[in-house]
């Protein structure tokens, strides 16, 4: 079994403001620590699971939060960014058996984590038809494209509980939940062990029906916190200015969804 894992910080355990998701400042390497426990925790499951090669994605900010030597050896590590359009799940392809995601937050306009937002914090709302959009759902449809079942999720209690909607039968670990500009955390030795086990037993199981459905076409609906960036936005092939900060796009693949998403600043 392959499995592939995409590591975020935003959703990890305890993890409150913004320092402590950005290198230098204050609280980012004990964040940094957990972000590398929680994602060490997912590839034991996953060689318990019976795994042979792991690959993980450092899919936060620079792509260089990880500390490699503190994950299991079967385990390869992609480190910054390509510019591929996968972005998130870089080098997934038809022949990975499950995606799994750890430390995911969720979405921008959304209230499950003081530092909800999908991709950039430009964007103030993604709706893909009518649906809001978080990071967990823009990938998880790429991997769908792919054939590749999205089996695992741990992050906010917002973000397990859209990913449930979205994937009936993965496997999900809350991690913490939102109160405003607050978190209320699960004790992080609790959230290491309940992510090594939850991905055991999910990888145990039947996970290949974790497939979202694709959409035979996909409205998308950009809304920004600045005009200038709706302007700049509108230029893109396909794409249409609906207001000072709005741009819908019409597309029949995620994929192009997230080639747009590259250009976004």
């Amino acid at each position: 079994m392959r499995v592939y894992i995409s590591a975020d910080i935003e959703g990890v355990a305890g993890v409150a403001h913004l320092d402590e998701t950005i290198q230098g400042r204050p609280g980012y390497e004990q964040f940094r620590e957990q972000m590398t426990r929680e994602t060490a925790a997912a590839c034991e499951g996953a060689l318990a699971a019976g795994a042979k090669e792991i690959l993980v994605q450092d899919a936060h900010d620079t792509g260089r939060n990880l500390l490699h030597e503190k994950l299991p050896r079967e385990a390869s590590l992609v480190r910054g960014w390509s510019g591929d359009p996968l972005m998130m799940v870089q080098e997934l392809d038809r022949e990975i058996d499950a995606l799994l995601m750890v430390g995911y937050h969720a979405a921008s306009s959304t209230d499950g984590n003081p530092l909800a937002h999908t991709m950039t914090s430009n964007i103030e709302r993604l709706l893909i038809n009518g649906e809001t959009a978080s990071e967990f759902m823009l990938h998880a449809l790429c991997a769908a494209q792919l054939g590749v079942p999205t089996a695992f999720l741990a992050g906010d209690r917002a973000i397990c509980e859209a990913a449930r909607e979205l994937v009936p039968g993965i496997g999900t670990v809350a991690v913490s939940r939102g109160v405003g500009g607050s978190t209320v955390a699960v004790h992080p030795g609790l959230v290491v062990e309940r992510i090594r086990e939850t991905v055991e037993r999910t990888l145990g199981a039947d996970f290949g029906a974790c497939l979202p459905e694709l959409p035979p076409v996909l409205e998308v609906e950009f809304s920004f916190r600045r005009h200038a960036d709706a302007r700049r936005a509108g230029h893109y092939p396909g794409a249409e200015r609906e207001s000072s900060h709005g741009v819908r796009f019409r597309t029949e693949s995620i994929i192009e969804v997230m080639r747009m998403l590259l250009f976004i600043p």
